[in-house]
């Protein structure tokens, strides 16, 4: 199957419609097209692989758009991490050249390999170059480099196929209006910034972009209307909604997609979210998937709490040794949104079974009516004196709690029971004593924490997702 070159066709389709506030699918193509044409003038062609050290702003969807008019794989570094972790990723994919953002202030070296700066780039002359106008859909468009939670970072292809269905899977499901605008305050450096990015022009959509999770600005465009979709994980949610709460404000009733993804959602958050008029949508998905899976359907929602939905149209899923309903493994993910294999040193090594399945690493299981439901990552899981034990779980009975903000749980070695869970929380105001006679009320004995810490932050990747390899570090 051919796919269109993303935003040539939408510039061609609906050239007025907003792109992005103050600027139409028009005026994204033309300023991305110079950018591309400064870009050939350096030397890059179709099918050079280039690197983007940038934060989450216009110029950068931009440079994005140029690379990908250009036909070029884009590899996208993080900036949050050190010059040691940059520089393995750079070793390890091999890019032609590093574009760099003028508002990244630290001066970064990689050796042998070029880096330039956007406003370098704008310098240059253009020079004409043959568009591709389609593109294979195995062609690579995209890499990223997992957050590496349980090991060395493996740098992700994706391709123009995966990206095209995981898009179209969404639109199924969440449906589409003229009116929709996509509030993203993820990195674009991550697959769930990136995919509103490419969800944009393949939809004709408006995306409103921040560099940073602004919490208030984001309850702010919630409840004027401005925004119909915005993209979250449990803490930025929670974050949302305590500001929701504090002025006993309602989502507009426009806004009718709040996605909510890295990992399971506290049960706590979605009543209280549900009760500030949020429509909350659970989705699983990782950077192998671009993006979502399953996403759990509006009229689901309140029966199904706790689930990340079915997955989406063209995917499926299983779970691993399992035969019956209910019962906890891993799961297995197939579909044309899975990525072909990585790239760099782990480029031998394919991501999927013999059969044609991504083993996710995530445990879970389907209930009874094919429903997903994500337990934990299999690497964090606590084996104690024989029983399995879920981090997840204790931090959202932790969660639960008035006093809590955040909370995270990793296993501490055990010389009777094997292993033992230890839980770090930022909290005010309360004591070891109370949360153990709280968890006690919750939790059964062996899932009981046998030790509480008191932090001031927790471990996060840029995507604030909860990093437990830290957490044992810290032990």
């Amino acid at each position: 199957m051919m796919i269109p070159n993303w935003l040539l066709q939408r510039a061609k389709l609906t050239p007025e419609q907003s792109a992005l506030p103050g600027k139409s699918f028009h005026e994204l193509y033309q300023a991305s097209l110079k950018i591309a044409q400064q870009l050939h003038h350096t030397g890059v062609k179709a099918g050079d692989r280039i690197a983007l050290l940038s934060l989450s702003n216009e110029e950068t969807v931009l440079f994005i758009h140029a690379s990908w008019l250009l036909s070029a794989e884009v590899v996208f570094l993080n900036n949050r991490l050190t010059e040691y972790e940059l520089a393995w990723q750079v070793s390890d994919a091999e890019p032609g050249m590093i574009l760099v953002d003028d508002r990244i202030t630290e001066a970064f070296h990689f050796e042998g390999i070029e880096c330039i700066s956007y406003s370098a780039v704008r310098k240059k002359p253009a020079k004409e170059f043959t568009m591709l106008t389609q593109w294979d859909e195995d062609r690579t468009l995209s890499i990223m480099y997992t957050s590496g939670t349980t090991g060395l970072p493996k740098g992700v292809r994706q391709t123009a196929g995966n990206h095209t269905s995981s898009a179209l899977a969404s639109v199924l499901n969440l449906g589409l209006t003229d009116r929709d605008s996509w509030l993203c305050m993820m990195p674009l450096f991550h697959i769930s910034g990136l995919s509103i990015v490419i969800r944009s022009v393949i939809y004709g959509m408006e995306m409103r972009l921040y560099e940073k999770f602004d919490a208030q600005e984001a309850a702010k465009q919630i409840i004027a209307g401005t925004v119909t979709s915005m993209s979250v994980v449990a803490l930025t949610l929670d974050q949302i909604v305590r500001v929701m709460e504090e002025e006993n404000n309602k989502a507009h009733p426009s806004f009718r997609t709040m996605l909510v993804g890295g990992g399971p959602v506290p049960l706590d958050y979605l009543q209280r979210a549900g009760a500030c008029g949020l429509p909350i949508l659970q989705t699983y998905g990782m950077t192998e998937t671009c993006s979502q899976t399953a996403t759990l359907g509006k009229a689901d929602a309140m029966r199904k709490l706790g689930s990340a939905g079915k997955p989406l149209f063209f995917n499926q899923i299983t779970i691993k040794g399992t035969d019956q309903a209910g019962e906890v493994g891993e799961v297995l993910i197939k579909g044309p949104h899975v990525t072909p294999g990585y790239i760099g040193s782990h480029s031998g090594r394919s991501p999927l079974t013999e059969d044609g399945w991504l083993a996710t690493g995530d445990a879970g299981y389907l209930d009874e009516e094919g429903y997903l439901f994500i337990v934990d990552r299999r690497a964090d899981l606590i084996i104690s004196g024989g029983e399995n034990i879920y981090p997840a779980e204790i931090e959202n009975i932790l969660l639960a709690h008035p006093a809590i903000r955040e909370a995270g749980v990793c296993a501490n070695e055990d010389e009777r029971w094997g292993q033992v869970p230890v839980a770090f929380v930022i909290a005010k105001e309360v004591s070891e004593e109370e949360l153990l006679a709280y968890c006690e009320q919750h939790l059964a004995r062996y899932k009981m924490p046998k030790e509480i810490r008191f932090t001031e932050q927790l471990p996060r990747n840029a995507s604030n997702k909860l990093m437990r390899f830290e957490l044992k570090k810290w032990l």
